[in-house]
């Protein structure tokens, strides 16, 4: 029989626990990006540390730094060269300013003579400056947030490899669920993180390539550049590669080349968009047989909350809500009826 005093001393314990961690969580939220790509590089190399450290009886430490210099190569190398490359392709593009300002004038000219509207009046240049003033202020805060994520990550990622089995244990026996239901939040878990971690990238990647070939054949200038930046815009969800395409066609419109913007127009929707629904619903099944909709409105979740790192956990977040009703339907429910 549980006493009175026990009660008072087991709920306070409990209430100073939610105060201190949420104390906590406000605090470090900055960080939280670079825990979670701790975390995802974790479940990417678990097996790596398990096969060194358990098998080869390598010492954990060696294997940790084996292991972490990894996946910096991994993650600094690629993305060097691509914006090496990126960076070439920008300096050799050849912008004719007079011209452009022109047809820029030429354009306002013809707004404003069809439908009455100056789009090059004073206030909305000013209004413009002012926009990309703060773009640019968010780029440069967006740049010194990477930096203190990337270290962050790495320092996590080291005592995440090093006391793995001791930090999966006291975490497994914390979860406030039966031994069954623990054994299947972990698999979902290490489940979802691995799929979006593997499965997003390759998305990308794919994509770009194909965006890269219509840009080619219609006569996109800086194709290569624009490839680049529509495996980037895979990630935003609704609008995806649109965000890049689109203004592709405008420009080729702005130019007087109709024919390849009809046709771009039309390469863009009829084979890159259908593709990008049938690569992600493949990829998707193969790796975690999730549903698409988890998959989108997910990354919508996840992208408000975490920013970049909500394309890998918001799908988690939403399959980790569902795992937990159908628990509570399995454990109470179905026994009740």
């Amino acid at each position: 029989m549980i006493t009175t005093k026990e009660k008072y001393w087991k709920y306070s314990l409990i209430l100073l626990i939610l105060l201190l961690g949420g104390l906590i969580i406000v605090k470090l939220w900055s960080f939280v990006n670079g825990l979670l790509g701790a975390f995802t590089l974790f479940v990417l190399v678990r097996r790596q540390m398990i096969y060194l450290t358990e098998k080869k009886r390598m010492n954990k430490i060696l294997a940790a730094v084996l292991i972490m210099t990894e996946a910096t190569l991994c993650i600094l190398v690629p993305v060097y060269l691509l914006v090496w490359v990126l960076l070439g392709r920008v300096q050799a593009i050849d912008i004719d300013i007079p011209a452009l300002t022109g047809m820029i004038q030429d354009f306002g000219a013809s707004l404003e003579e069809n439908f009455g509207y100056n789009v090059l009046s004073l206030d909305n240049l000013t209004a413009v400056t002012g926009y990309l003033t703060k773009w640019l202020q968010f780029f440069l805060g967006q740049a010194s947030e990477v930096l203190v994520t990337t270290v962050v990550m790495i320092f996590l990622l080291y005592f995440l490899l090093t006391g793995h089995r001791a930090i999966e244990r006291y975490v497994y026996e914390l979860l406030p669920f039966s031994e069954q239901n623990r054994d299947d939040i972990s698999s979902e878990v290490y489940r979802m993180v691995r799929s979006n971690a593997i499965g997003i990238p390759l998305l990308a990647i794919i994509q770009g390539g194909i965006a890269y070939i219509g840009y080619l054949i219609f006569g996109v200038p800086s194709a290569f550049l624009f490839a680049a930046l529509t495996c980037f815009a895979t990630i935003i969800p609704l609008v995806g590669t649109g965000l890049v395409w689109v203004p592709m066609v405008v420009y080729l419109l702005m130019t007087g080349d109709w024919i390849n913007a009809i046709g771009l127009v039309a390469y863009c929707t009829l084979i890159l968009i259908n593709i990008d629904n049938v690569i992600r619903y493949v990829l998707q099944k193969k790796l975690a047989d999730t549903h698409p909709l988890i998959t989108v409105f997910g990354v919508i979740l996840g992208l408000s909350v975490f920013g970049f790192w909500g394309v890998v956990f918001g799908p988690l977040l939403l399959s980790l809500f569902f795992l937990l009703v159908n628990m509570f339907k399995r454990e109470y429910l179905d026994k009740e009826g």
